[in-house]
């Protein structure tokens, strides 16, 4: 698959390596084609640099994980997404997000003509996107939005990224439970001590 990386830091700099690994072409979007963060990626098989618009231009799937604040911006700088996938990997953190909007994925449905946005890849911190195998496990990733489309090909993508399992927690009114279960993660991680090598697994009997 073809996909354009927003946001080449730790969650999208992790995630376009997965995605590389796994044979995927990855084209990395930024302001700035000769000075960005992540330069290091451009070692990764398949992968390649161009202007935001450029890159979206090229893709099938655009990963939009750039600061919260931004998302309005961000989402305006894409140009034409017109059939194309949205992956949402932003959460308002502490309040801090994009003016009217209580989650970043209803900013980017409000300014972008594309109705397939999926929010995941946001619940669990970047070093599970490099690693998530736990032992003799890995742990799961989470989706939600209206688009089957859209969820059908990230639940591939979490697989190919080592994901056990990507599930499905519904429509886009799921898109604020996705920003708590990701703060619920930062506060155990982060607030409670736990560290950053915890992660989710759903379990069944």
């Amino acid at each position: 698959m073809k996909i354009a990386i927003i946001g080449t830091g730790n969650v999208g700099g992790a995630l376009a390596t997965a995605w590389s690994k796994a044979g995927h072409t990855i084209f990395l979007g930024v302001q700035d084609t000769t000075d960005f963060k992540g330069k290091e990626l451009l070692k990764n098989a398949k992968t390649s640099v161009h202007t935001v618009q450029n890159a979206v231009r090229e893709a099938e799937l655009i990963l939009l994980a750039t600061p919260a604040p931004a998302a309005v911006e961000i989402a305006l700088s894409l140009g034409d997404t017109s059939g194309k996938v949205i992956v949402d990997a932003m959460n308002i953190v502490m309040g801090r997000g994009p003016a009217g909007f209580t989650n970043t994925a209803d900013a980017i449905l409000a300014n972008t003509n594309t109705r397939d946005v999926v929010k995941s890849f946001n619940t669990t911190g970047f070093n599970n996107m490099k690693n998530p195998v736990y032992g003799n496990m890995a742990i799961d990733m989470f989706m939600a939005g209206d688009s089957e489309r859209g969820k059908k090909i990230v639940r591939q993508l979490a697989l190919d990224a080592g994901f056990a399992e990507c599930y499905d927690v519904g429509g886009n009114d799921k898109f604020q439970l996705m920003e708590q279960f990701a703060f619920f993660w930062i506060n155990l991680a982060m607030m409670r001590g736990q560290g950053r090598e915890i992660g989710f697994k759903l379990l069944k009997r």
